[in-house]
């Protein structure tokens, strides 16, 4: 089972870039996708269902925002979209599609830009804690899929030193996705990757992808339960539809 995860940064910029060539070509079983900013109807879907795509989105209230999507080539038994919780529900950020051997989920976990919004970050990544420690007692084969909008370890970003105060590297969240991946998931990447340099998000500034300046803020957390069924993981920094690059994990059943 091939899970590709992509922050596309706007779904149709990405699909005036050449993203559903590049889809083709990628041919995941299931592609979780973030920050779509576009609402179902707002894109033309035609393209997925002719390259066998179901297609299920959940857009925010606020247009040209947030907002996730999956898209499958398998029927799921079931989509929840959201969480039932309604400030992220609101904003879009959280779609689980459930098959037989496992559920995945395409999230989308807010920045901490301002003030404002780190306050209501870690709000987020609470409620989101405790959401999946009840879900995964009746889901407990779990793969989350998505940006965190944080870097774990020093490995994982480009200036550790210059950047120990800026939102997205900020003791306090690293503290706290070491703590969620702990409960019981595995960082797919980091099981089979140990090298550093390898990031999934740069800035558009300062030719910063040019220069590999990047952070690896993109992750599919496995639970613990499917290590063993773990056969790859990697980037895929050369699709360039967004700032963010796919990040990727093979299951193997």
């Amino acid at each position: 089972m091939k899970i590709l995860s992509y922050n596309v940064n706007g779904i149709r910029a990405a699909l005036n870039k050449g993203f559903a060539e590049w889809l083709e070509a990628a041919a995941p079983d299931v592609l979780c996708l973030q920050e779509t900013k576009a609402m179902k109807e707002q894109v033309d879907a035609a393209v997925f269902d002719a390259l066998g795509y179901q297609h299920h989105w959940h857009s925010a209230q606020k247009k040209g925002y947030s907002g996730v999507a999956i898209l499958t080539k398998t029927k799921p038994l079931h989509i929840e979209e959201g969480t039932g919780i309604d400030h992220m529900d609101f904003e879009g950020r959280v779609i689980r599609a459930d098959f037989e051997k496992v559920s995945v989920i395409s999230l989308y976990l807010p920045s901490g830009t301002n003030l404002d919004r780190l306050e209501y970050k870690f709000q987020f990544m609470d409620d989101f804690q405790n959401y999946i420690d009840t879900l995964k007692k009746k889901y407990p084969r779990l793969v989350i899929c998505g940006d965190y909008n944080i870097c774990h370890r020093a490995i994982d970003i480009h200036d550790p030193i210059r950047n120990k105060k800026v939102s997205g590297f900020l003791p306090e969240e690293r503290e706290w996705i070491d703590g969620f991946i702990n409960s019981g998931f595995v960082d797919s990447f980091r099981h089979l990757n140990p090298d550093p340099h390898q990031y999934s998000w740069w800035s558009y500034r300062a030719n910063a992808r040019n220069n590999n300046k990047g952070w690896r803020i993109d992750y599919n957390l496995v639970s613990e339960n499917l290590k063993n069924n773990i056969n790859r993981s990697y980037l895929l920094p050369d699709a360039k539809h967004s700032d963010h690059c796919p990040v990727g994990v093979e299951l193997e059943f």
